[in-house]
């Protein structure tokens, strides 16, 4: 396809994710299957075009005066993927397959912004957000690029920070990989990542990164490559692993992975057992379970137990009994932005107050089969209080007998925890010893991690 081609797609994927409200990879998937011709460099330099307009899409909005998909596209395309402003009027009027000649509005708007030549810095993506942030100055939901309706959640967390967190909230993400020491050590797991320019990422010694891509490209293809398939790798946000990490020392213990989903915490779990003890998976929704299986043989997991719904395998005998109750909450998934934008736009009131009951069924749920002594680690990829520290809160007025402790303590525990992780995590403790991990600190998604112990 033309570059014209490739960019009135993504005005009409997104024209369509407007409409419907679909999920972006929905809408992708049906354009897609409408216009069979379109090969896979071409899809993903429209996902990508796609994906970054919706990670700021109130700031390309303020530089175009409006925000009509076909505005913040051809915005997206000028300033954070560099179009010299005459290529942009060439590929925009190119028949039959251009969205159309260029308006002297938009060609106005689009010239305002400081051009490379007056640039001072070389990243031609912060000159845009510099100007932009200089025109009002904007609103915080602006500057940030998130719905306005939240605010109020926004800056409780946050404060005077908001604006500038949330802007690290729209940013690319890396790649990150756990290198599962049940296959391979570490240094070898890192030599066979060479090849995909994988490097260690200096928090976990376990934890390694891929840098994000040019937004034109695809990622490189890591379950393709031999380490991974040898179950060498698994790709897991460098915030999951710390999270898993914050269960501490557990070699030997009875863990119960209490909303289990895919499974990839779980495997995380098993590594930092190694294979020890009896760990449990369960999830409510038996759909979710189903890749863990093969997930968990390709990474040599041998003390793992799925306990399963569809197979009428319940719980009960588990009661009072676990050292260690993992709960990977349901949540709005606030914390991954980043590699999911169009979730934000997509996210209601309603949601996430039905997720804030979620949360609390889960919590008295999970609770029960914590030991005397034994620890429940609460996680959700959401930094918002009204997910986190007011549902736990709730839980300890209402059940009494757990106390907070410090998960910092715990990931230190764990035997993963580098210097320099440890220095990046003392600046993400919260005043209740929780973690609450943010990409400006981490370049991770956005977790919370509270660990509570079982007192009576």
């Amino acid at each position: 396809m033309q570059i014209s081609g490739r960019l009135s797609a993504a005005i009409e994927i997104l024209e369509d994710f407007d409409k419907r409200r679909v999920p972006l990879k929905t809408a992708l998937a049906d354009w897609a299957r409408s216009n069979r011709y379109a090969g896979a460099k071409d899809r993903a330099w429209i996902s990508g075009l796609c994906l970054d307009v919706l990670r700021k899409k109130h700031s390309l909005a303020a530089a175009m005066g409006e925000d009509a998909p076909r505005a913040i596209t051809i915005a997206a395309l000028r300033f954070l993927w560099e179009f010299d402003a005459g290529r942009l009027e060439e590929v925009a009027a190119e028949e039959p397959h251009g969205p159309g000649a260029l308006s002297s509005d938009e060609r106005k708007m689009l010239s305002a912004v400081v051009t490379r030549e007056t640039a001072s810095a070389p990243c031609y993506a912060a000159e845009f957000e510099t100007y932009i942030t200089g025109i009002a100055p904007p609103a915080t939901h602006i500057a940030g690029n998130f719905p306005e309706w939240l605010t109020p959640q926004i800056e409780r967390v946050f404060g005077d920070d908001a604006a500038s967190i949330m802007a690290a909230f729209a940013s690319r993400a890396d790649v990150d990989l756990r290198l599962n020491t049940l296959k391979a050590e570490p240094e070898k797991s890192l030599a066979a990542l060479k090849k995909v320019k994988g490097e260690a990422a200096p928090v976990l010694k376990t934890a390694a990164r891929i840098a994000a891509p040019n937004p034109s490209e695809r990622a490189p293809s890591v379950t393709v490559i031999p380490a991974f398939n040898k179950g060498w790798v698994e790709v897991q946000d460098l915030g999951s692993q710390i999270a898993a990490a914050a269960s501490g020392e557990i070699k030997g213990a009875q863990v119960l992975d209490y909303c289990a989903g895919g499974g990839g915490k779980t495997l995380a779990l098993a590594a930092l057992m190694e294979n020890t003890g009896q760990l449990y998976a369960y999830d409510r929704d038996a759909r979710r379970l189903k890749p863990l299986y093969d997930r968990a043989k390709r990474a040599g997991v041998r003390n793992l137990q799925v306990r399963s719904p569809a197979g009428d395998e319940g719980l009960d005998d588990l009661a009072g009994k676990m050292d260690v109750v993992f709960v990977d909450a349901p949540c709005t998934g606030a914390g991954t932005w980043r590699r999911h934008p169009d979730t934000k736009w997509r996210l209601t009131p309603q949601q996430l107050e039905r997720r804030m009951g979620e949360q609390d069924r889960v919590l008295r749920e999970a609770a029960r089969f914590v030991k005397t002594g034994g620890r429940l680690v609460w996680t959700t990829c959401s930094f918002l209080i009204e997910e986190n520290e007011d549902r736990l809160g709730a839980f300890l007025k209402e059940l009494g007998g757990f106390g907070a402790t410090s998960a910092l303590d715990q990931v230190r525990a764990s035997g993963l925890l580098t210097p320099e992780g440890e220095d990046a995590l003392r600046s993400c403790v919260t005043p209740d010893g929780a973690l609450r991990l943010t990409p400006d600190k981490l370049r991770a998604d956005g977790f919370y991690i509270a660990v509570l112990t079982k007192n009576s």
